[in-house]
């Protein structure tokens, strides 16, 4: 069985890539290289440089390289972006999305992962966020990975496919330094980066309803949200019937926003850099932590790394790339 992982040579991708090779699965990669890069990938992974928007491209890579299973982690993904350039992000995500679930089931293809996110919550007033939560988005990123899996589960049970929905939480850390993410885009290299120019992490709100009065969120280390992919992929692929399958990928404890910014000057080394509080933004809710009761049952997938580890080897990436961080 050949699995083919669009967006492999990104930073979740990537991660994903190693994860199902190391374990022996026969996988191939779809990117446009748009912030992948080919450097991740093992040298004898193939690559096939291009878009989910291509037909022909799609076509020709299934049955060229007898794809019998897809991964599809391709996709805009920035939630600010996404909010100013709406009509690019439902082109990327959904069309292409369609264009793809279009040449899976023209080739027979009988397994397709998803790639989706918490993001499809919006702001549940919940301690824990369940599956079965309906998805109320708050942005044009979260509809379009709502409406993904809306599309995946309809073609699913229409053209007999097994299908399963990924919600991620918030990904974080590297398996090794050359594979951490290079966006700042996230809470965590946000923070490295202003520790980096000698400017203290920031804090947006302090008045939540939480018990230091930041917002609390989900952690995931991205060595065990690939290993959630990896155990999905198998359970796929060993169905005897086409069935869905929708998990949230996370570890069910959340860490403050001030707890993190004190774990991030420990660990950098800067810990006289005390965070400076600054007004709440708009739409950031209180606390939004997933539950993983569902994945644990459904196939005794639990994650193995706390957020130390995703914060120090996040660190080591992020000196990589950034060696004036270390001073």
């Amino acid at each position: 069985m050949t699995w083919l992982i669009t967006g492999g040579a990104g930073y979740i991708g990537s991660h994903v890539v190693r994860a199902m090779a190391e374990a022996g699965e026969p996988v191939a990669v779809l990117d446009d290289l748009s912030s992948g890069v080919r450097d991740r990938l093992p040298a004898e992974v193939p690559l096939v440089h291009g878009s989910t928007l291509d037909r022909e491209l799609l076509d020709t890579t299934f049955a060229e390289l007898e794809v019998t299973g897809v991964v599809h982690l391709a996709a805009k993904k920035q939630v600010g972006e996404s909010v100013e350039q709406p009509l690019r992000y439902y082109r990327e995500n959904v069309h292409g999305l369609t264009e793809l679930l279009e040449a899976v089931v023209a080739a027979g293809i009988r397994n397709f992962l998803f790639s989706s996110s918490a993001a499809v919550y919006g702001m549940p007033d919940v301690e824990l966020v369940t599956e079965d939560l309906p998805g109320a988005p708050m942005n044009p990123y979260g509809e379009t990975k709502l409406a993904g899996e809306w599309l995946v589960r309809a073609v699913g049970q229409a053209h007999a496919l097994s299908t399963a929905c990924l919600r991620y939480f918030n990904v974080a850390g590297a398996t090794r330094p050359e594979l951490a993410d290079t966006g700042v885009f996230n809470i965590i290299p946000m923070m490295f980066e202003r520790i980096t120019h000698g400017e203290a992490p920031r804090i947006f709100g302090d008045d939540y309803a939480t018990p230091d009065g930041t917002c609390i969120r989900d952690y995931i280390h991205v060595e065990d949200l690939a290993s959630a992919h990896l155990a999905v992929a198998r359970r796929l692929s060993a169905q005897p019937e086409p069935g869905d399958l929708t998990v949230n990928i996370g570890t069910g404890q959340g860490v403050s926003v001030r707890e993190m910014a004190d774990l991030i000057g420990e660990i950098s080394g800067h810990p006289e850099l005390s965070p400076v509080v600054e007004p709440r933004r708009a739409g950031d809710p209180a606390r939004v932590v997933g539950s993983t009761e569902l994945i644990a049952k459904e196939l005794g997938w639990s994650a193995r790394h706390g957020v130390r580890a995703m914060v120090e080897s996040a660190w080591e990436g992020w000196c990589l790339h950034h060696p004036e961080a270390r001073g």
